[in-house]
């Protein structure tokens, strides 16, 4: 079957934001508020920075340059690009992960659009915290309920990928991540405008590294701060997307008029930009109205709303804070399904139509374990993990990401794979920032033993379950 032409981004900035929208999703404005305010809000957020630099943003500049040297997603790269050992392997990995993440992204993104019109008719008007908890439990304990909003998630990524990449994917992502920006700021005027703001501003944009030493013994203080610096790592990897290959993709449909190491700061600087911002509505808005900040996943469905049925006009800003979470995660499932799209068509030739309506597909079918998991599967659990969802979110986060990170930084930077000189070259090929080359040790093997730490960690919890 003759394989369709390669289609390319109408423009930087939509390349930059079809890019950052991949990104941009729940792991900046659901998982990234509720971390912070676990591990004390500023402190967390500086150990967070660092490890965005040093760890996030050199994988992100490593699959763009896998994707724009090969012209290829990752089905196809690793047989076109030259290496002493065999990553063809690899090549599997970006798709199973992207699926992966999108079987349990679609319903947790449908939470998030049903709550618009929850919010719209004031059914959290005077809410206190009983009310929002078991609003939230009843949406998740019908399982046709959500199950129709993750097909709305799917059906929207199916429709927008096959228009194609330029009329589809980059015009919506663009429409969406302005819109998405616009709804960003008027909302954080309104949380740094509310009584008492300051002290959720204080909380938030203050360090103070004392909670990160939380504990009265040297070993409790100690095992605080490597939760932390944990937590801040893993969160480089989830908020980026990094290590399933989906950026490599995104870099083969660019030019190499500008340098890579100037667009993934691009990405990155947008990326973070909204997760602080996302801070910068919540912290606030929970501290003006005697809210916990740090009460975990619940954050958003059970404890937000509390605070938006006591602010004035609170349906209106609650309608208006879950239309900004909503294409928040709908960049995301359009960005990694548009991953499944172009990777099924690079490995087996399928045209668009073909690759949309299959993946898609496959996606809905794929999808339903994840909202049984809430209801009629509610007693299948791994414990130490959770339900179906927790066990999905487990394989990507703390097994795919931070691997998938390590085999990439062995491929582009060590002689069993591309290799440093071959990776340098198509990075600081065009216009803009280069790589530094200093910072060659430092990903031959730190950014590898960083990633292994990750992946290690990751098992702690489940480890101290089964044996304690």
């Amino acid at each position: 079957m003759a394989q369709e032409a390669r289609e390319h981004f109408g423009s930087r900035i939509g390349f930059i934001f079809v890019a950052a929208g991949c990104a941009i999703g729940l792991g900046n404005v659901w998982r990234f508020p509720y971390i912070a305010g676990e591990y004390g809000g500023a402190a967390f957020m500086a150990l967070y920075l660092v490890f965005l630099v040093i760890l996030g943003l050199p994988v992100m500049v490593m699959e763009f340059a896998v994707g724009r040297a090969s012209q290829q997603s990752t089905a196809r790269a690793f047989d076109v690009l030259p290496s002493k050992k065999n990553f063809r392997w690899f090549g599997w990995w970006g798709y199973v992960g992207s699926m992966l993440l999108l079987m349990f992204y679609t319903s947790i993104c449908g939470w998030m659009l049903s709550y618009i019109p929850k919010m719209a008719s004031n059914m959290f008007d005077g809410a206190d915290a009983a009310l929002t908890e078991a609003a939230f439990n009843a949406m998740v304990a019908n399982p046709s309920e959500i199950m129709a909003w993750m097909l709305v998630s799917v059906a929207i990524g199916v429709i927008v990928c096959a228009l194609g990449i330029e009329k589809g994917v980059e015009r919506v992502s663009k429409f969406m991540m302005s819109s998405l920006l616009i709804l960003m700021v008027v909302l954080c005027i309104r949380a740094i405008t509310l009584p008492n703001a300051a002290d959720g501003l204080k909380f938030y944009l203050l360090p103070d590294f004392g909670h990160l030493f939380a504990g009265d013994t040297l070993p409790q203080k100690m095992g605080s701060l490597g939760n932390a610096v944990y937590a801040a790592m893993g969160q480089a990897f989830f908020s980026l997307s990094v290590g399933m290959g989906g950026q490599a993709i995104f870099g083969s449909r660019i030019g190499r008029e500008r340098s890579l190491t100037g667009e993934a700061l691009s990405t990155v600087g947008m990326d973070t930009a909204v997760a602080i911002m996302a801070g910068l509505i919540i912290f606030p808005a929970c501290f003006a109205y005697g809210i916990n900040p740090d009460s975990g996943p619940s954050l958003v469905f059970q404890t937000l709303p509390v605070v938006f049925g006591q602010m004035p006009l609170g349906n209106v800003w609650g309608c208006l804070f879950f239309v900004f979470m909503g294409f928040a995660a709908l960049s995301t499932v359009i960005g990694v399904f548009e991953l499944l799209v172009t990777w099924t068509m690079d490995r087996w030739g399928w045209t668009r139509r073909q690759a949309v309506i299959r993946n898609g597909a496959m996606l809905a079918v794929l999808s339903i374990p994840c909202v049984l998991g809430f209801n009629v599967w509610s007693g299948l659990e791994i414990p130490g993990i959770g339900n179906i969802q927790g066990i999905e979110d487990f394989i990507v986060s703390s097994n795919i990401l931070p691997l998938g990170g390590l085999i990439f930084t062995v491929f582009c930077c060590s002689s069993w794979g591309w290799g440093w000189d071959n990776f340098i070259a198509e990075v600081d090929a065009g216009e803009g920032i280069r790589f530094p080359k200093f910072l060659k040790g430092w990903c031959t093997y730190g950014i590898p033993v960083l990633g292994i730490i990750i992946f290690v960690m990751g098992y702690a919890p489940l480890v101290h379950t089964w044996i304690g």
